[in-house]
């Protein structure tokens, strides 16, 4: 036997027991002819006292950092008790020890405040996972898979394989591929998601399916993405949107409870996709604060919202304002007193090259009564105060206008109203929001390829009162720049999504069942009947053999994890992640295969 106890278990009611204890030391104290060894393992850490009767014996054969150590002894009380240790209370008295294997001096230092860098610790990623820090964040993971699978058990749902090595059905995000030896010269794919295959399974009648699964997307990389990624991925037979919303708020809220002990008791709010982009500027919008948009000039798009305020800036001869296809503006509270370096600062920030702006226009509500801007050569002090009332503005506040092209503008400051939020301490890691965003528009026009591609994906089911108009109606733009002018620039989809904290961590629909409705959804995309069938017609068949209705949805299980732990990064709660050029420094891959195996293959390898 190895070890009787782990060490983060051991108390006070265990004092006077002999003990044999197993794990990795994590420091080395000599006190004359005393040593203390801190010994690690995935429970905890307990102190070793090593006596004056194993001095011999340590020098002989002295155990170093990360040493794998047994030790065999008794529990005793220590005398100098350590409160931020759970086994702080005692220590163990050593009376033999055996060193089962040596370590290497470790690359970096196996603790909290390491001395790695991100580099170095992906290299030596197996070395990491040992840091607390980082069991932490993967005992996390775990509780939150837990936490899942038992409340979907408890509701009927069952747990159902799906295939990684499928076809290809070119769509959205680049497939990975994987030549097949025995069909030379074609393909399986590795999912994006399992999306075809939960819904055979509906035809199949497992009404409550559920995985959590690996999806495979190739494409760049950034904090919250990872070539390789998990889902939470469900499906549900005979349900409308509303079951939908029922079934998977609870869900959040069971995991809430299990794993952070939150009781979420707060209504959720609900708001749609239109009234977040007039009001946020994006369609996941942290709500944990206010410094919603008010748009200053009538955009010619589909944001548009009654509380649009063009009149306000028209006709003063300011061409900043004049010549910008929108305008857009946001109230920061308690900041009119920011200082001419500070809104300097700002308007450097917004024209950061991932922002894009060519400036900031700014407001400052005085605490006082009055009002300064950047702009008053242009505006009075009487229109300066109808713009702040406009946008809720209040004495102390600082208004911040952006103006250009319709997407960049409120992308830009929908990232600037983030900015200032985080500047101002109002996103707080430990306070959770939840959302659900609904009613999505199904298409969206692409003007480069003159045509409508799918929001979410093409199984998407258009709200019931709109199918008429799109079956009833030819796809075809005659003229693109009026899109927005076709009756499938309305139509919205049986769509929504969850969004916590300003991220999005699920997203589904209600799905089409139909296979006349299914491929009137393939054609407006541009897909003929051999293009239908070549890439899609195993569901197209099934839909023949009594398809239910059905709808699902799939939260992004890294994600859901981060913000649990308080991170930016999903690769923090990932045990090997990808560098931000998907690459893992730890195997060195992706990698050269040998002659042998292109041979295998019967491709020829492309070399430069």
């Amino acid at each position: 036997m190895y070890r009787t106890n782990t060490c983060g278990e051991l108390r006070m009611t265990d004092v006077s027991k002999e003990v044999t204890l197993a794990g990795w030391v994590q420091t080395i104290r000599k006190f004359g002819a005393i040593t203390f060894v801190d010994l690690r393992d995935r429970y905890g850490i307990t102190q070793l006292l090593f006596g004056e009767q194993l001095n011999k014996e340590l020098e002989e054969n002295p155990p170093g950092r990360e040493f794998v150590l047994q030790v065999t002894g008794v529990v005793s009380e220590r005398s100098n008790k350590n409160p931020n240790l759970s086994t702080g209370d005692i220590e163990i008295n050593v009376h033999s020890f055996k060193i089962l294997n040596k370590s290497a001096v470790p690359p970096f230092t196996i603790q909290d405040d390491t001395d790695g860098g991100d580099d170095l610790r992906m290299k030596y990623r197996f070395l990491d996972l040992r840091r607390n820090a980082v069991k932490k964040n993967m005992e996390l993971r775990y509780a939150v898979n837990r936490a899942a699978r038992n409340y979907l058990h408890q509701h009927g749902f069952m747990d159902i394989e799906t295939p990684f090595l499928i076809k290809s059905t070119p769509e959205g995000a680049r497939d990975f591929v994987v030549p097949s030896r025995m069909n030379p010269g074609q393909f399986y794919a590795l999912p994006q998601s399992p999306q075809t295959f939960k819904q055979l399974l509906m035809v199949s009648g497992y009404d409550r399916y559920y995985q959590v699964v690996k999806c495979f997307r190739d494409e760049d990389l950034r904090a919250d993405r990872q070539p390789e990624f998990t889902q939470i991925d469900c499906e549900m037979s005979f349900v409308e949107q509303e079951d939908i919303i029922d079934m998977f708020e609870g869900m959040v809220k069971h995991i809430f409870k299990e794993v952070k002990g939150i009781d979420y008791t707060a209504k959720v709010e609900r708001m749609t996709w239109e009234e977040a982009m007039w009001n946020y500027g994006n369609d996941k919008p942290d709500i944990r604060f206010g410094m919603q948009l008010l748009n200053l000039k009538k955009p010619s798009s589909v944001y548009t919202s009654k509380k649009d305020q063009p009149g306000l800036i028209n006709g003063a001869g300011f061409k900043v304002f004049d010549d910008a296809e929108t305008v857009l503006a946001i109230a920061v509270p308690g900041c009119s007193e920011y200082s001419r370096k500070q809104t300097d600062e700002l308007t450097e920030w917004v024209k950061r090259p991932q922002i894009g702006m060519k400036g900031l226009v700014f407001i400052k509500c005085n605490a006082d009564g009055s009002y300064k801007s950047s702009a008053d050569k242009f505006y009075n002090e009487e229109k300066l105060k109808a713009i702040a009332i406009a946008a809720n503005a209040k004495a102390g506040d600082l208004l911040l206008v952006l103006a250009g092209v319709e997407e960049r503008t409120r992308k830009a400051i929908s990232e600037l109203r983030l900015e200032m939020a985080e500047r101002l301490g109002l996103r707080k890691a430990n306070e959770f929001k939840l959302l659900w965003v609904l009613d999505f528009p199904l298409f969206e026009y692409d003007e480069e390829g003159n045509r409508w591609v799918a929001r979410h994906h093409p199984f998407t089911s258009p709200k019931p009162e709109q199918i008429a108009t799109m079956i009833n109606n030819n796809p075809v733009i005659d003229n693109a720049a009026d899109y927005l002018k076709h009756p499938y620039a309305n139509i919205k989809a049986n769509a929504y999504d969850i969004v916590l904290n300003g991220n999005e961590i699920g997203g589904g629909s209600i799905r089409i069942y139909q296979r006349e409705l299914q491929e009137r959804m393939f054609a407006a995309l541009g897909m003929d009947k051999e293009e239908q069938q070549h890439k899609f017609g195993f569901l197209l068949g099934a839909f023949e053999y009594g398809a239910p209705p059905h709808g699902g949805i799939a939260f992004g299980f890294d994600r859901l994890c981060a913000i649990l732990g308080g991170s930016e990064s999903i690769r923090d709660f990932i045990a090997f992640p990808k560098n931000n050029a998907g690459r893992d420094v730890m195997l060195d891959a992706p990698s050269s295969i040998d002659k042998k195996q292109w041979e295998e293959l019967q491709i020829k390898p492309n070399l430069k």
